[in-house]
């Protein structure tokens, strides 16, 4: 992923989800979303706040105790964060092979302590990590894992530009592997939460499917079938009666898109994939969707990163918001202000700005325009920046109905 936001959301209600899913615990890749974001959506069990560090990196002794401490019913893990402190820091990070695999034992000492399953997912790096061959090398050495029973291991490779051995690499692992890595905490919490959602896909065109999009290195057929693969999405026809329309959209044609969703989505929950731009959505589309009155009911958007990260994200929140009317509307809120941010606030930003970023960037949130979503007006109360850089801005919105006073729960 080459760019993501950090949403704190002020909502008229708390996203419970189910109560049963409490009991599956969540590791994620780092602090930056949609990494974290699954675990303000009240269905998972997260490491403190405060053991993800931003730039630095995770406490990995924080991240142990809170695991081996912490019984549940299913894991999903980043074998990143526990190896390595996060995504950024396992690119380059000195630390023997053997190090890093030692520092994953207490995943399976989990398993055997507390009987959960185990869904796993490893990041094959991108061309400019210092790291590849030690990461590679130990992605290679957890192949036994694969075969334990409970145990699903997958690898993600991690923006590859054209050239780039990653997707090579990745496909000779003894296990699944796509492209993406920011969405696929999202992807296999669907798979733990939802199994066997059936899924439509369709593309704006017949031709899109079989286009290489970039930082991927395969067509996009391929990217998506791996994304449904590491979901345990079942891929069905239209005609079929999904429990899911994911739609692609290539950025070619904007009000042909808009046909499409019109006939779509009084039949089937929609997911909307944004693909034109890696990083930003485009605001033809956006236009039409606010002002036709689509957007609001969506089953869930995204356009925030690369294809598979856009893919992976639209794709496991449609699946999981299904039943949850406002957990569906906290999502669009929190990618419309991730378009938003793409579109308006990190341009602004750039533009005015070097980094480290002052606080006098947190001006940008005058800019934000007025958005209503299915009878609620979503403001946004300020813009912080963790990171202290324009990759990553936390939005803290708050949602208030338009026909009563505010209800706000923090």
């Amino acid at each position: 992923m080459r760019l993501s936001f950090l949403l704190g959301f002020l909502w008229l209600g708390v996203f419970l989800g189910n109560l049963g899913q409490a009991q599956t615990l969540y590791l994620p890749l780092d602090d930056r979303p949609p990494n974290w974001a699954p675990c303000a959506w009240g269905l998972v069990l997260c490491p403190p706040k405060e053991a993800y560090r931003g730039p630095e990196g995770a406490d990995l002794s924080r991240l142990r105790a809170w695991l081996l401490a912490t019984p549940g019913e299913r894991l999903v893990a980043s074998l990143d964060a526990l190896a390595y402190g996060g995504l950024l820091q396992s690119r380059h990070l000195p630390l023997p092979p053997e190090d890093a695999l030692a520092r994953l034992g207490p995943l399976l000492s989990w398993k055997v302590r507390y009987g959960g399953e185990l869904l796993l997912f490893g990041v094959v790096p991108r061309w400019d990590a210092t790291r590849r061959g030690r990461n590679l090398e130990v992605l290679g050495r957890l192949a036994p894992w694969a075969s334990l029973a409970g145990v699903h291991l997958e690898a993600v490779w991690d923006d590859a530009v054209r050239g780039s051995p990653a997707p090579r690499e990745a496909q000779g692992l003894p296990y699944p592997s796509r492209p993406g890595a920011d969405e696929a905490g999202q992807v296999l919490l669907l798979r733990a939460l939802r199994p066997g959602l059936r899924v439509a896909v369709a593309y704006e065109e017949a031709a899109l499917a079989e286009r290489a999009t970039p930082y991927e290195g395969v067509p996009l057929r391929e990217t998506v079938a791996g994304l449904l693969r590491s979901a345990g999405a079942r891929e069905v026809a239209l005609g079929e009666g999904p429990d899911l329309a994911l739609y692609a959209y290539g950025g070619r044609n904007p009000r042909r898109a808009i046909q499409d969703l019109l006939h779509l989505m009084p039949r089937f929950p929609v997911a909307l994939a944004d693909l034109s731009r890696v990083n930003r959505g485009d605001p033809g589309l956006m236009a039409y969707l606010q002002g036709l009155g689509l957007y609001g009911r969506l089953a869930a958007y995204a356009a925030w990163g690369t294809p598979a990260n856009n893919l992976g994200s639209a794709l496991a929140q449609g699946g999981l918001s299904l039943t949850d009317q406002e957990g569906r509307l906290k999502c669009l809120a929190e990618a419309y202000f991730a378009y938003w941010w793409g579109e308006v606030g990190r341009p602004w930003v750039r533009s005015r700005f070097s980094e480290p970023l002052p606080e006098g960037a947190s001006a940008v949130k005058a800019l934000w325009p007025y958005l209503e979503l299915e009878g609620h007006r979503v403001d946004l109360l300020r813009v912080e920046f963790p990171w202290g850089r324009s990759f990553e801005a936390w939005g803290f919105l708050e949602a208030l109905p338009l026909s009563r006073g505010p209800k706000v729960v923090k």
